[in-house]
């Protein structure tokens, strides 16, 4: 593989234990705000962040090459209202979209055809991931200030399956 490559899935293992780290956050912030629904959808979502990070590792040590783990910077951690926390998530999915479109374009600049198949499994992930947060934030915006509703939705939104 080529250095540049194997330097930017690196950097993209890092970027998915970014996200895996916040969501975490979020899951955190949302338990001390007493939203245990909103806290697992975010739980469930940092666990799947850490297994996209992991399918790079796993890729990049059955091509024979070495994985260097880099910090992880601190995450936010509190925010006004819970929709602020899904537009920040909807906000760094859309980061993440950006960073696995470059990641693309350049296996393809490289003709590095096996990575560019292994990418496309990432490039339709977060068509979903974007929908996932995206349909929250939208639920969040007809609530509007509504308790009792914002109380349904959290109950909802804690049925998210592993």
């Amino acid at each position: 593989m080529n250095d540049k490559m194997v330097k930017a899935l690196n950097e993209q293992i890092n970027n998915e234990l970014y996200a895996s780290y916040l969501y975490l956050s979020m899951s955190a912030w949302f338990e001390t705000q007493n939203w245990p629904g909103f806290a697992k959808w975010m739980k469930v979502q940092s666990q799947e962040e850490y297994e996209h990070a992991m399918k790079i590792y796993d890729f990049l040590i059955d091509r024979g090459q070495t994985v260097v783990l880099a910090a992880i910077a601190a995450p936010k951690a509190e925010w006004k209202k819970p929709i602020d926390a899904f537009k920040d998530a909807m906000a760094h999915e859309k980061k993440v979209t950006g960073n696995f479109q470059d990641l693309t374009d350049l296996a393809i600049k490289l003709k590095d055809h096996a990575t560019q198949i292994f990418l496309s499994w990432f490039v339709t992930e977060q068509v979903e991931e974007e929908k996932n947060a995206d349909e929250v934030i939208q639920a969040l915006v007809k609530i509007g200030d509504s308790t009792g509703a914002l109380f349904m939705l959290d109950r909802q939104l804690g049925k998210r399956e592993d």
